[in-house]
């Protein structure tokens, strides 16, 4: 029944539907689910190379039942504000925590992100989110240093001198300028390379081309970020000229 919890049976169906290499896409038209819904059940069971039904089963019934414990009856409904559906809303954060996994972030990393982004005040302490993903102190500290090393989050103190890990809307930004720098950083490494191995030679030409195409991919990153930031932050009413930072002659 689409939009229920995946059975036992479409689990095997969608181990089968990997082996045989199909899209996740295809696989949701077969049992007539969304993409997202099987995207996620892969991603959050060890990746469409490690996914067993059998695992896959048993792992989100003891999530289920860890939620079941966690939760009191009744909070799940007065805990969402807005009048937002809560099953609806951790529905969404286990999509979102399954695409920042597609884009490469591990998984712990994803869940961290994913809870601090849905959250309103985008700032949340290591024990709010140890509750709320149910998962160990050192676990959370692991992922926000990792986040922390990208630019995704940052910390800050509050009044009460605690401290909590902020996303804000300056997030993408950071992580945009972190990636265009480390690709700088690769094509730096590359250029290194051709010295060593020789201009001429076949290892060193293909280490030039790809200092040159890094290079460009940094420069277009930087700038585009820089573009986005500007036009995007601008305060209510101001013209496009003075968005972009221009000005008339």
């Amino acid at each position: 029944m689409p939009g229920g919890r995946l059975t036992q049976q479409e689990r095997q169906q969608i181990a089968l539907g990997l082996a045989d290499g199909l899209a996740y896409a295809e696989i949701a038209r077969r049992l007539d689910r969304p993409t997202s819904t099987v995207t996620r059940e892969v991603m959050r069971n060890g990746g469409p190379t490690a996914y067993r039904a059998d695992l896959a089963h048993r792992a989100t019934e003891r999530r289920a039942h860890r939620r079941r414990q966690a939760t009191p009856r009744g909070t799940q409904a007065t805990s969402q504000p807005y009048g937002r559906d809560p099953e609806a809303v951790r529905a969404y954060e286990e999509t979102l925590t399954t695409v920042f996994m597609q884009s490469g972030t591990p998984q712990m990393m994803a869940r961290v992100m994913a809870c601090l982004t849905v959250s309103d005040t985008g700032s949340l302490t290591a024990a709010e989110l140890v509750q709320r993903l149910q998962v160990s102190p050192a676990s959370v500290s692991k992922a926000i240093a990792f986040l922390e090393s990208q630019d995704l989050v940052r910390r800050e103190r509050d009044e009460r001198r605690r401290e909590r890990y902020v996303v804000d809307d300056e997030v993408m930004y950071q992580a945009m300028m972190s990636s265009a720098r480390a690709t700088a950083q690769v094509a730096e490494t590359a250029r290194q390379g051709v010295g060593v191995l020789g201009p001429g030679t076949p290892a060193g030409a293909r280490l030039e081309n790809t200092a040159r195409f890094l290079d460009f991919v940094s420069e277009s990153l930087a700038r585009a970020a820089e573009q986005a930031r500007a036009i995007l932050h601008t305060k209510p009413g101001a013209t496009e000229p003075e968005a972009a930072g221009g000005h008339e002659g």
